[in-house]
């Protein structure tokens, strides 16, 4: 009982603290307060799943919301300015649609049975099923990477698919093509202003090993802990793209070109979908990993590797394909002011 009563009071307090940092976000006008805010209220949010035993959700909110988002608005804000614009709009109206929205969606939860209910249809649907079952069918221990990356492995594919979606969507709409003298030019200034930082790149050059290979263990931990595909990309792509701040984009495509990078991204869904057509060329249904290998077990791990693999691939590729095009066009606008393109 005693512990039960702490776990409450630390969601109150966790509840609390992100009503107070949503508040805070609400009323800065300083756009880089804006984005630390959100980080920590990302940070926040992961702590509270930890809370609540979702770990997985906890370790892909921190990788997401608190890590990789705010290294991309850090970069958008290079291009629009860290001040808030004068208000143009109306904010009597947003705040109406948003007040009947939230209404709506209380209304749409009061016909849910209460959080923690024994009585709730999932426990006696397909939970049972996923706890008891799972570790015969899939031999996986972590029964969150059974679900995902297995029993609904359709629906994970469709994320896949939908990230490289949104990374062809970037390149369509924020590409930039730059000539020889004007690539020249990004590697002087880069090279002039880095130079200036070096205590913090001599310390970004002994993080980054580090980085880069526990997203290499999220990666391939995944079955026996918390983590995988979504979450070692992200993790990935956040060291290349911090590098990237502290040496320039011009170091960083040295490292990774961009032709490369859209490259992986399109090989990480075609691994997923080659392993499905695998799985069915060998008289299983699609994404069927059982049929991979003799024994079913070793199919579904070596199913569930390739997969993961890929979605890693995906990810990875296409965070950093939206930093590099959000990146040179914040170059591209910085030197037009200079007048140097």
């Amino acid at each position: 009982m005693g512990a039960l009563a702490v776990g409450s009071i630390v969601d109150v307090v966790l509840l609390s603290f992100l009503v107070i940092v949503a508040l805070a976000i609400v009323q800065m006008k300083d756009l880089l307060a804006v984005i630390m805010l959100t980080g920590i209220y990302g940070l926040l949010s992961a702590s509270f799943f930890v809370t609540m035993d979702a770990v997985d959700v906890a370790f892909t909110e921190a990788s997401v919301g608190a890590g990789i988002a705010t290294l991309l608005m850090l970069i958008t804000i290079t291009m629009t300015g860290r001040a808030e614009s004068p208000q143009r709009h109306k904010p009597l109206l947003a705040l109406f649609v948003v007040s009947v929205t939230g209404c709506l969606l209380i209304y749409g939860t009061l016909d849910m049975p209460y959080f923690g209910s024994a009585d709730a249809p999932i426990h006696h649907h397909v939970a049972p099923r996923y706890i008891q079952d799972s570790m015969q069918e899939v031999g996986v221990i972590n029964i969150v990477t059974s679900v995902l990356a297995s029993y609904r492995g359709f629906d994970t594919f469709g994320e896949a698919i939908v990230i490289f979606t949104a990374g062809i969507a970037v390149i369509s709409l924020l590409s930039v093509v730059y000539c020889k003298e004007t690539l020249k030019e990004f590697e002087r200034v880069n090279r002039s202003l880095h130079d200036q930082h070096l205590i913090l790149r001599v310390a970004i050059k002994i993080l980054i090993p580090f980085i880069l290979l526990f997203a290499l263990y999220v990666q391939f931990h995944g079955d026996y802990g918390p983590g995988g595909g979504f979450q070692a990309g992200v993790i990935f792509s956040a060291g290349i793209i911090l590098y990237s701040m502290l040496f320039g984009l011009s170091a960083a495509r040295r490292i990774i070109s961009h032709s490369i990078i859209k490259i992986t991204a399109a090989l990480g869904v075609l691994l997923y979908g080659s392993v499905g057509i695998v799985s069915f060329i060998k008289g299983g249904n699609f994404l069927d990993y059982s049929v991979l290998a003799t024994n079913p077990i070793a199919g579904q791990h070596l199913g569930i590797l390739l997969i993961e693999f890929g979605v890693g691939c995906t990810v990875a590729s296409v965070m950093l394909i939206i930093f590099y095009n959000f990146a040179d066009r914040s170059e591209l606008g910085q030197n037009k002011e200079k007048g140097s393109v």
